[in-house]
């Protein structure tokens, strides 16, 4: 599983093994809740396999916002950063492998290595990549229909419809799993 990042974090190879040693593999089934909404987060996760979903309560609605896939990390960033409680859940769509690390060995890592800039910002980036993203998926919400945003989700993320059952891609879309019905009638008519 490491190895293929070994090329974008070039350690010895003692220090690699050390740091590679801080991670511990589970296996989760579906539908486990990795992270409740406010815990705080104490663990980062790597996928090995399976697929996550990030999501919160709005009145007794689950509202998912961002799926995550094999060889990304999540976490949730600022608990796990400022060991507050977390605005989301963690949660497995599929049966998973993770490989999870805590808050304590990446605080080790992050020192150890911050008088390396660019290693400190590879492993930050490593761990926290997904800022961008969920600032995309925000402006989509302000800008686009839903519409918009379920062709902009098949044409670059189209791994995200094979994989993830429709209700939470309506949730993620803004849209209800009936008005997720319309809109791929919609776009299969115009065809």
């Amino acid at each position: 599983m490491f190895e293929k990042f070994r090329k974008k974090f070039p350690l010895s190879p003692e220090k690699w093994d050390e740091y590679v040693n801080y991670f511990h593999q589970i296996h989760v089934p579906a539908k486990t809740i990795l992270l409740p909404e406010g815990d705080i987060s104490r663990k980062a996760y790597l996928i090995e396999k399976g697929c996550l979903r990030v999501w919160f309560n709005n009145k007794g609605e689950d509202i998912t916002f961002q799926f995550f896939f094999e060889n990304r990390t999540v976490s949730s960033i600022e608990s796990f950063r400022n060991s507050i409680p977390s605005l989301f859940s963690i949660e497995t769509i599929e049966p998973c492998t993770l490989w999870w690390i805590d808050k304590t060995s990446v605080d080790k890592i992050i020192e150890e290595v911050s008088e390396q800039p660019a290693m400190r910002s590879q492993i930050l980036e490593a761990l926290f990549g997904r800022t961008l993203d969920y600032m995309k998926h925000f402006l989509s919400f302000i800008r686009d229909t839903p519409q918009e945003r379920y062709e902009m989700l098949l044409t670059q993320n189209p791994h995200i419809v094979q994989r993830v059952p429709q209700h939470y891609i309506a949730s993620y879309l803004g849209v209800s799993s009936v008005h997720l019905s319309r809109i791929k009638a919609r776009i299969a008519r115009a065809k």
